[in-house]
């Protein structure tokens, strides 16, 4: 009875270990072996999990690809990732001081690095993607002013680094999607400016660990926003109803503009109709455009990989 228990055991370790990897192929990001266990779905003793990925390899269900595992035996993915990683660092210098200034702005409260960034990956293409915590009911005009100065940037090419996609704050600070691609979003962020704010946020988001039971949260490298002259007048000059109307209309206008570009079905330079889901506390990408089919493709993907997994595993006990 004990060893059918621990055959079960393993097999659903198995199929953790499958869908993590599973996950991040969707990216073609292959892992190593403690960021495998990292993003796992269940909290395992380390030598079970150990003696599940290796039962993988050998049943060449799993591939180890340099010092990575992916589910294709592909060699050049551990090339690509390794070319990636060194360039990720490289940005990553560039972001922590474009954050730096970004958290001179009014109302803003903490600034991290999102996306592909946050994963230490970049391409020659990629962005630097911010995610922007901001003063309580304050939102509308910090993000405004934000976009007001990314416009500047188009004059000299490097809006590519300044884009700040995701803003929520204070008032709100619990994600409202609650799957796989919200919690490893959240676990990966990187957050590098407003420490305290990101211990409330992770705090509020706790809810990760549902999806992500032995993941971490990253706050050691936020440092503590400083305020400015212009911040502090400014901050003060619209603490007030002014402030709370100006917040209300801004958010307002925003919003119809989007609805608009949404009407008319433009794209972003990656392909994707734009839309904007806002509210009164969060202005982010509609999660229908990109989040709901990415969760779609990834729960058809693995859904095929188990029922591979376990019709091959059938086969082989028949003919044992």
């Amino acid at each position: 009875m004990k060893t059918f228990h621990l055959i079960i055991n393993l097999l659903c370790i198995k199929k953790d270990i499958l869908a993590t990897i599973t996950y991040f192929n969707l990216f073609d990001y292959p892992l190593k072996k403690f960021e495998i266990f990292r993003f796992l779905g269940t909290n395992e003793p380390l030598s079970s999990f150990d003696e599940a990925l290796n039962c993988l390899v050998a049943e060449s269900v799993v591939y180890r690809v340099g010092e990575f595992y992916s589910i294709q035996n592909n060699f050049s993915l551990s090339d690509r990732r390794i070319r990636g990683n060194s360039k990720a660092t490289e940005m990553l210098q560039t972001a922590r001081k474009i954050a730096g200034f970004l958290s001179g702005f009014p109302f803003v409260k903490g600034v991290a690095v999102s996306g592909s960034l946050s994963k230490n990956y970049a391409d020659d293409s990629a962005d630097i993607d911010f995610f922007i915590i901001t003063t309580a009911n304050r939102l509308w005009i910090a993000r405004s002013i934000l976009h007001l100065f990314k416009k500047l940037t188009f004059l000299v090419n490097k809006q590519h680094y300044f884009c700040m996609n995701y803003f929520i704050d204070e008032a709100d600070l619990v994600i409202a999607e609650k799957n796989i691609y919200t919690a490893t979003e959240i676990a990966t962020l990187l957050p590098l400016q407003g420490n305290q704010v990101f211990e409330d946020f992770f705090v509020a988001n706790s809810w990760t660990k549902q999806f992500l039971p032995n993941n971490y949260m990253r706050i050691s490298s936020a440092r503590e926003v400083k305020s400015n002259l212009f911040k502090k007048c400014f901050e003060w000059f619209f603490n007030n109803a002014t402030g709370n109307r100006l917040d209300d209309y801004l958010m307002s206008i925003t919003a119809e503009s989007w609805q608009q570009k949404t009407r008319y079905r433009k794209r972003n330079s990656r392909g994707i109709i734009m839309a904007l889901h806002s509210g009164k506390h969060v202005s982010k990408p509609c999660p229908v455009n990109f989040q709901q089919k990415l969760l779609s493709v990834y729960e058809t993907k693995l859904s095929d990989i188990i029922y591979q997994y376990e019709l091959s595993s059938r086969l082989i006990n028949e003919m044992m």
